[in-house]
C-alpha cells in the first residue's frame, strides 16, 4: 500500500500517478484567498475551521505570495477572518482557542511581511478595519487578559503571550505600531504581574511575560504617557518583585553558565549574574573571545526595573544561596527557551557587546545613585560571597577564587570597575564604557563621604588601575585624540584622586589606608609628572585641546603639590640614613612625619555630580537597543515552537 506523506499543505501518494491532495484547512484556507464570502455557500465555515488543525506555513506563505492589490481584493475576507479568530477566543473548547490563537499569530505575521514598508495604520486596516479596529481589539485584549488569568491550560497561557509578542513586535520601530494603542487601552499589565507572582506560572511563562513588558514600556516612553511606566513604578508587591527578580536572575545565570566555560562554580543571585556578565562582556584579545548570545531583552527589563521601581531594588539581597542567605528557594526557578526571545546571536564584531556593556554600566549607574540601594550595598550586617569574570591575562595569574570573602556588595561592584579599567586598555578604545566606569566608582565615593561610611577595602587595586590608565592615555595620546577627547576622561580620573586627598579622613578605614593613598601617589610621581608635561605642553598652544587640557593642569594642583613636599624630604631621609632605596615602611615613616608642613588647596564640587537621565542623553541608544530587540524576538518567534503537536496533547479529545 503506498505511503502518505504531508508536505506544504498537501497529501501525496507515494505513486508519482496520482494528483497531490489538499488538507481540507488548505482548501478553507484557498476560500478565504478568493473574493467571495466563503459562509454564503457554507454557514458553518468559520465553526469549522476552527475544528480544524492551524496549518501556520501555508497561511502565511499565502498571504506573503499576494501583492498588495490583491491582498486589497480579499481585505474583508481577512477582516472577517480576524473577526473570527476574536469570537473563537471566547468558546469554552481549548481545541477552538487555540486554532484561533495560532490563526491570529499566522495572520499578524503574514500580513507584517507583506507591509514592511508601512505604517501600523495600514495593517490595523488590513487585519481589522478602522471602522471596526476599536471594539475588535478590545474584544481582543480582553480575552487575552482572561485567558492569561485564568486557572486554565499553561499551554493556552503561552500561546497567548507568543500572540501578543506577534502584535508589539509587529514594526522594527515599536513606537511606530499603532497597534499597541490599543494595547495600551486595553492593558494587561495585572496578568504580567499575575503570572510573575505565581511560582508555577513564572516557571512557565515568566521569561515571555518579563520581555514582553519591557517592550511595552518602551513604547513612545518620551512622547506620551505610558500606562506600563506608570503602574510599574509603582509596583511594591514583595512577590511579583521577587519574581521578575528570579526571572531575570535565571536568564543572565544562563548567560554566564554557557561563557564560563573554563569555570565550574553555578552562579546565583541576578546581582552575581550582573557584574559576572560585564565582566565577560569584553575581552582585549580579539583571539580569545568566546561568542555567546547577548540577552539584551533580559537586561533592559533589568534596566526598566531598576531605573524605574526603588523598590526592586530589594531583590539584590534575594536568590544568593551560595552565600549562605538564604537556603534554596523552593519555588520552581523560571524557565529560559533554548533560544531566548530578544537574545543577539553571536558575532564576529563587538557592537552587541559595546551595546550589553553599556547596558549594564547603565543599570550599575543607576544603583549606584539611589539611596536606598547605596545602604543596602553598603550595610556591614550582609556580606555576600561574589566570584566575579576575571579574564587571563599574561602580567597575572588566573585566582583560583576558592574561598572568597564576604563582603559588602559595593566592594563586588569596586571590584568589577577595576577589573574592567585594568582589562580594556586595547587599541578600539572604548572611551564611552571608560567614562560610565569611572563615573559609578565617584558615586559611589560620593555615598561613602556623605554617609562616612569606612568601607574596609582594598583601595590601592584601585589606585594602582586608576594610575595605568592615566598611563596608558598618555602613551597613546596621538592615536587616542584622533577620536576622543582624553582630557575629559584624564579629568575624572585625577578628580577621584582629588576626592580621596580632600575627603578621604572621612570615607577611607583607617589612617594608614591615607598614608597609602600617598605613598602610591609618590611612587608612581614619574606618571603624574608626565601628565602634567603632557596637559602643561597643549594647555599653552592655541589648539582645540587647550581648554580641556587646561582643566586637568589645573585638578593636578594638590597632587603635584604632595609629591614635591614628600619627595625632598624622602630623599633627605636616605641621605642622613645612608640608605639607597628605602621600604615602604620607612617612606609611610616620612608620610606620617610630615603631614603638618603640607598645603593642599580646597577644590570644590569634587562631591557632586550630574545625575543620570535618560531621555536627555540616551533616547537614542534606547531607541535602538529596543529596535534590535524587538526584530530579534520576531525573529526568534518564527523558530520557536508554535506547532500544535505539543499544544494538543493537553486538549486530545473533542468533547
Amino acid at each position: 500500500m503506498a505511503q502518505t506523506e504531508k508536505k506544504g499543505g498537501l497529501l501525496r501518494k507515494s505513486s508519482a500517478s496520482k494528483k497531490p491532495l489538499k488538507e481540507k484547512v488548505v482548501l478553507m484556507y484557498d476560500e478565504i484567498f478568493m473574493t467571495e464570502d466563503p459562509s454564503k455557500c457554507n454557514p458553518r465555515f468559520w465553526e469549522e475551521l476552527f475544528l480544524m488543525k492551524v496549518n501556520l506555513e501555508y497561511l502565511e506563505g499565502k498571504l506573503e505570495a499576494l501583492d498588495g492589490e490583491e491582498l486589497m481584493k480579499i481585505k474583508d475576507n481577512i477582516n472577517c477572518l480576524f473577526q473570527h479568530c476574536i469570537q473563537a477566543l471566547g468558546e469554552e473548547h481549548p481545541i477552538r482557542v487555540v486554532n484561533a490563537l495560532q490563526t491570529l499569530c499566522a495572520l499578524i505575521r503574514g500580513v507584517h511581511q507583506k507591509n514592511k514598508s508601512t505604517s501600523g495604520f495600514d495593517i490595523i486596516n488590513m487585519l481589522v478595519g478602522f471602522d471596526k479596529a476599536e471594539l475588535c481589539m478590545k474584544n481582543l485584549m480582553e480575552s487575552l487578559d482572561s485567558l492569561l488569568c485564568a486557572e486554565g491550560s499553561e499551554s493556552l497561557k503561552s500561546l497567548c503571550l507568543k500572540l501578543l509578542l506577534c502584535l508589539v513586535t509587529v514594526t522594527d520601530n515599536i513606537s511606530q505600531n499603532t497597534i499597541l494603542e490599543y494595547v495600551m487601552i486595553n492593558s494587561i499589565f495585572e496578568a504580567i504581574l499575575q503570572i510573575l507572582s505565581s511560582p508555577l506560572s513564572r516557571r512557565e511563562h515568566g521569561y515571555d511575560a518579563v520581555v514582553l513588558l519591557a517592550l511595552l514600556v518602551n513604547y513612545r516612553k518620551y512622547e506620551s504617557v505610558n500606562p506600563y511606566i506608570v503602574k510599574l513604578s509603582i509596583v511594591d508587591d514583595e512577590a511579583t518583585l521577587n519574581g521578575m527578580g528570579l526571572v531575570i536572575t535565571q536568564a543572565l545565570s544562563e548567560y554566564n553558565r554557557q561563557y564560563k566555560d573554563k569555570e565550574e562554580e553555578h552562579q546565583s543571585g541576578f546581582f552575581s549574574a550582573l557584574t559576572n556578565m560585564v565582566g565577560s562582556m569584553f575581552i582585549a584579545d580579539a583571539d580569545e573571545k568566546i561568542s555567546v548570545q547577548t540577552n539584551e531583552a533580559i537586561l533592559l527589563a533589568l534596566y526598566e526595573a531598576v531605573h524605574l521601581n526603588r523598590n526592586f531594588i530589594t531583590v539584590l539581597a534575594q536568590s544568593h544561596p551560595e552565600m549562605g542567605l538564604m537556603t534554596t528557594p523552593t519555588s520552581p526557578i523560571p524557565m529560559t527557551p533554548v533560544t531566548p526571545l530578544g537574545t543577539t546571536p553571536p558575532s564576529s564584531d563587538d557592537e552587541h557587546r559595546l551595546h550589553s556593556g553599556k547596558l549594564c554600566l547603565i543599570i550599575l549607574t543607576c544603583i549606584a545613585e539611589d539611596q536606598y540601594a547605596n545602604a543596602f550595598l553598603h550595610d556591614d550586617n550582609m556580606n555576600f560571597r561574589v566570584n566575579l569574570h576575571r579574564m587571563p591575562m599574561r602580567h597575572r595569574k588566573k585566582a583560583a577564587d576558592k574561598n572568597l570573602p564576604c563582603r559588602p556588595l559595593v566592594c563586588a561592584v569596586l571590584d568589577l570597575m577595576v577589573e574592567f579599567i585594568v582589562t580594556h586598555m586595547m587599541k578600539e578604545f572604548p572611551m564611552d564604557l571608560y567614562v560610565r566606569c569611572i563615573q559609578i566608582v565617584h558615586k559611589l565615593l560620593c555615598y561613602q563621604k556623605k554617609c562616612r561610611v569606612r568601607l574596609h577595602y582594598t583601595w590601592r587595586e584601585l589606585w594602582s588601575a586608576l594610575i595605568n590608565l592615566l598611563k596608558f592615555l598618555m602613551s597613546n595620546e596621538t592615536v587616542l585624540l584622533a577620536k576622543h577627547n582624553i582630557f575629559t576622561l584624564a579629568l575624572m580620573v585625577v578628580n577621584l584622586f582629588n576626592m580621596f586627598i580632600t575627603y578621604g579622613d572621612t570615607f577611607l578605614p583607617t589612617p594608614s589606608s591615607y598614608d597609602e593613598l600617598y605613598y602610591e601617589i609618590i611612587r608612581m610621581h614619574q606618571n603624574f609628572d608626565n601628565l602634567y608635561s603632557m596637559v602643561l605642553r597643549l594647555s599653552t598652544n592655541a589648539g582645540q585641546w587647550k581648554e580641556p587640557a587646561s582643566k586637568v593642569t589645573h585638578a593636578l594642583v594638590n597632587i603635584r603639590a604632595i609629591i614635591n613636599h614628600f619627595n625632598p624630604k624622602i630623599e633627605s631621609y636616605a641621605a642622613v640614613n645612608h640608605i639607597s632605596q628605602l621600604s615602604e615602611d620607612q617612606v609611610l615613616e616620612v608620610v606620617r612625619s610630615n603631614y603638618d608642613t603640607l598645603t593642599l588647596k580646597l577644590q570644590d564640587g569634587l562631591d557632586q555630580y550630574e545625575r543620570y537621565s535618560e531621555q536627555h542623553k540616551e533616547a537614542a541608544f534606547f531607541k535602538e537597543l529596543v529596535r534590535s530587540i524587538s526584530i530579534n524576538v520576531r525573529k526568534n518567534l518564527a523558530f520557536n515552537t508554535l506547532s500544535q503537536e505539543l499544544l494538543l496533547k493537553e486538549f486530545s479529545t473533542i468533547s
